[in-house]
């Protein structure tokens, strides 16, 4: 007799031929057989890499590894720009923020982690900001005695959440990012080890997303302390809607893919239509009162039963296209990025490298052009931009970052630096006695780069990122 696990292999072998699952659909083929919901991630995966499941355990875990060595040093030695030493202040407190253990040490080593983000750098998903609560609670977990295999699951879970919003974030915004898409894959992972169903999964991370849905993160991305707020929260509200779904008759009929879908698309809108969106997906699932409902018109109760029947339907296919852009499973975490953000950091440098590449010669001027959300950020991003350009030095040389302002070659360079009002905008022309270049691009999370124009070609431009391994995308 086949396990769970073999079955749910057979079936998407039989059934997937190619095709992409929502999330959605996934957790109702766990449903379907039975099966703890880490256990279908886990499926997938091996169908979707061809690897088994030894390789895709052992993987999902081993991607985290940098990441858990800054977490080390944020409990040890390390010191925030905007954190100060909030990881070693609370692995030296006698006394719990949080009376239960297990999340108490999730909160410590997730801001531990993020103050080592601010010296070594981390691995981002969506950015590094989902990565710190990504972090904080696997270690967590280990430090429980959680086994192997199910501390493998539980990283496959976040990893798979984590893959939606690496692609759904394309602008600024915790939503899509710590706040967001930590809550989400903690109220997930915390779900499937404490037992629940997969079903169970899914209302944890809608409950958990409902409250993050349009939160921004311009304000307190260069403030001090107020990113503890977001990482610790994503923590304490993933637990919250866990423990609600397990513990509580709670009502959440909301659909898993409505809620994934309506979280991408409101975190690129502008405030002022947030509203009519979250009428457009909700809705349907918005409680009526059978006395007042004949005083609506006809028409516009029809239209609304007619919206009821299709959105799920609609969700489903968008939440399918961002997976199109995704990549898998165990290669979802980009190369390491210093600075603070892969989105002001990671992005623009990753630009100055595939600029850097199309030059030769001896520099003597570097242009940079930011929009106004990255050129406020400046400070972080315009250190790993010189490195990059200049040396071509990769987004996690953490040494090189430290001292490149300081480097004498600096003097003999003309560097000027622009702010560009056109939003998402982050351009740089470098040149060169052999060999100019200019790359014109977007900004994206994750150290991904979108390219819209580049000097000799984008053709060449396209061909240096793929040789550096940097992601393009659209």
């Amino acid at each position: 007799m086949m396990s769970p696990l073999e079955r749910m292999i057979k079936r998407l072998r039989d059934d997937l031929n190619g095709r992409l699952l929502s999330f959605g659909e996934l957790v109702k083929v766990s449903e379907e057989e039975n099966a703890p919901f880490g256990e279908a991630v886990v499926a997938e995966a091996i169908v979707r890499e061809k690897k088994s499941e030894e390789e895709i355990l052992n993987l999902a875990l081993a991607t985290f590894q940098h990441n858990f060595e800054a977490l080390e040093v944020g409990l040890t030695s390390g010191r925030s720009f905007l954190l100060g030493t909030v990881g070693t202040d609370l692995a030296n407190k006698e006394r719990a923020l949080i009376d239960d253990e297990l999340i108490n040490n999730a909160v410590t080593y997730t801001l531990a982690t993020e103050v080592g983000n601010h010296e070594i750098g981390l691995q981002p998903c969506a950015g590094t900001g989902d990565s710190c609560p990504y972090t904080g609670l696997l270690h967590a977990f280990r430090q429980a005695g959680v086994p192997e295999k199910k501390l493998a699951h539980a990283a496959a879970i976040m990893l798979k959440l984590g893959s939606f919003f690496r692609v759904g974030k394309k602008t600024t915004g915790c939503n899509m990012e710590g706040f967001g898409a930590g809550a989400a894959a903690t109220a997930a992972a915390l779900t499937d080890m404490r037992g629940g169903t997969a079903r169970q999964v899914a209302r944890a991370v809608v409950l958990a997303l409902s409250p993050t849905i349009a939160v921004p993160c311009t304000p307190r991305v260069m403030v001090h302390g107020l990113c503890a707020a977001h990482i610790g929260g994503a923590i304490l509200i993933g637990n919250l809607a866990s423990n609600l779904v397990l513990e509580t008759s709670l009502p959440v009929d909301v659909d898993i893919d409505v809620m994934l879908a309506m979280a991408a698309r409101i975190h690129m809108e502008a405030a002022p239509i947030i509203t009519s969106i979250n009428l457009e997906y909700l809705e349907p699932y918005f409680a009526k009162k059978p006395q007042i409902e004949p005083y609506v018109d006809g028409e516009i109760r029809a239209r609304e039963k007619e919206s009821a029947e299709t959105i799920q339907v609609r969700a489903r296919e968008e939440v399918r296209n961002m997976l199109k852009e995704a990549r898998p499973l165990t290669g979802v975490l980009g190369d390491v990025v210093v600075g603070g953000s892969s989105m002001a950091v990671g992005s623009p440098a990753n630009m100055a490298r595939i600029c850097h590449a199309m030059t030769a010669g001896t520099i003597s001027s570097i242009e940079i052009d930011l929009t106004a959300d990255l050129f406020s950020r400046r400070a972080i991003n315009v250190p790993a931009i010189l490195m990059a350009a200049i040396y071509g030095t990769p987004t996690g040389d953490a040494d090189m970052y430290k001292r490149v302002l300081d480097l004498p070659e600096l003097k003999h360079i003309q560097i000027k630096i622009n702010k560009i009002e056109e939003p998402q905008v982050q351009r740089i022309r470098i040149e060169a006695s052999e060999k100019s270049a200019m790359i014109d691009a977007r900004n994206r999370g994750g150290g991904r780069v979108a390219i819209v124009q580049a000097e000799p070609s984008l053709q060449e431009a396209l061909n240096a990122a793929k040789r550096l391994g940097i992601e393009v995308a659209q």
